[in-house]
């Protein structure tokens, strides 16, 4: 059987991943840490660190809009990329909570395009077949974990204030990277795409998108209190770190190895037993944290509930949004399950944590993995029928 050829602009993919997720795994961890220094209040704090997600919200979706509508991704992405390391200079200065904000909105608003567009330009360039998805996404997990660590030691050694400096030097390189790019010669469909509306008011398209607004508010209960939750239990900080770090390597490994498993499996299956395994991983969380067996296990299982769950949905999407509708479906995921499930479920878990405790909010997050199982399963059966009309 003859072996499908990586993308020509392979390199050029997997040196994004790795700069982007390499910036969010120096700014997201530490960032809090920068403006505590600066002077600012817990809550304070809290505002900041949300708009991470606010701006996921907006941001995919007007960057997608224009690179789909000008047909120019690479040089929406080289435009959004130099922005951002011009926007994110602003860091340096100033101490208030209202400067701040200014700078956090303006700077997300810009690298908000990064994902969304990457992905799109690199499904582009594999003409539908996911062959190498897997195998150039794991750069990002790479660059995610090694910034992670590496910042981690610099900052013990030296100062917070270190921060912005170590973000800014990774946004330079994405915005290097981008200058590396070229756009990829556009498929000519025969008939004219439909537009994002009409694809959007299929009901199979509004469970799919339900579904992964659930997976993604259920992943809420560990992006912002993970760390906490097993601080109260009375883990060390080591141990905490060396937990996110485990979930990380699981789903480089799963990203190395999807090719085979989709091939065996298939998107539908692998995508429903992502969402069950959800339900089995925050139950353990919730009932078994203080087995550190368990939790073990837990955080391995991270490589199903975020790995497969991604490449599964990217997957999912090309049904309905592939040639010149790429962008605006990376955007629309991205919004959705990232922008409203991250910052939706993040406040509803957080009134659960202050009015119920941490336990009742993993167990929310199961019964939010759950229900995207069911709308999953309809999304999926609603493809087949709609098919055989």
């Amino acid at each position: 059987m003859n072996r499908v050829a990586r993308p020509e602009q392979s390199l050029n993919f997997a040196l994004f991943f790795f700069a982007y997720y390499g910036y969010v795994g120096i700014f997201s961890p530490y960032a809090s840490l920068f403006f505590e220094e600066r002077g600012l209040s817990a809550a304070q704090i809290g505002v900041l660190m949300s708009l991470l997600q606010v701006m996921r919200i907006f941001g995919p979706n007007v960057w997608g809009w224009v690179a789909d509508h000008r047909s120019q991704r690479v040089a929406v992405l080289r435009v959004t990329s130099l922005a951002a390391v011009i926007s994110f200079c602003g860091m340096f200065f100033g101490q208030t909570f209202a400067y701040f904000f200014a700078v956090m909105v303006i700077v997300n608003l810009f690298t908000s395009a990064q994902g969304p567009l990457s992905e799109a330009l690199m499904l582009s360039a594999m003409r539908g077949d996911l062959t190498h998805y897997g195998r150039l996404r794991l750069w990002g997990s790479v660059g995610f974990i090694v910034s992670v660590m590496a910042a981690g030691q610099l900052l013990d050694s030296y100062s917070v204030e270190l921060m912005p400096w170590l973000a800014l030097t990774m946004l330079a390189l994405v915005s290097v990277v981008t200058f590396r790019m070229r756009e990829e010669v556009p498929v000519v469909h025969r008939s004219e795409a439909p537009s994002v509306m009409s694809v959007l008011r299929k009901r199979e398209v509004g469970s799919f998108f339900t579904s992964t607004f659930l997976m993604v508010a259920a992943h809420a209960s560990l992006y912002v209190y993970y760390s906490l939750y097993l601080s109260q239990i009375g883990y060390s900080k080591t141990v905490i770190g060396l937990m996110w770090s485990l979930g990380v390597i699981a789903e480089i490994i799963f990203f190395f190895y999807q090719e085979p498993l989709f091939k065996r499996f298939g998107v539908k299956n692998l995508m429903l037993m992502s969402l069950a395994i959800g339900v089995v991983r925050f139950l353990m969380i919730a009932f078994g944290a203080q087995s550190l067996v368990l939790l073990l296990v837990a955080q391995v299982l991270h490589a199903a509930t975020f790995g497969v769950h991604h490449s599964s949905s990217v997957a999912t999407l090309q049904r309905w949004f592939a040639g010149p509708l790429q962008a605006r479906g990376q955007a629309l995921f991205i919004s959705i399950s990232y922008g409203l499930g991250g910052t939706l479920g993040g406040l509803l878990l957080s009134a659960c944590w202050d009015t119920f405790g941490a336990r009742v909010v993993y167990v929310i997050a199961a019964l939010m993995s759950g229900c995207g199982l069911l709308a999953a399963a309809l999304s999926y059966r609603w493809q087949i029928q709609d098919g055989e009309k």
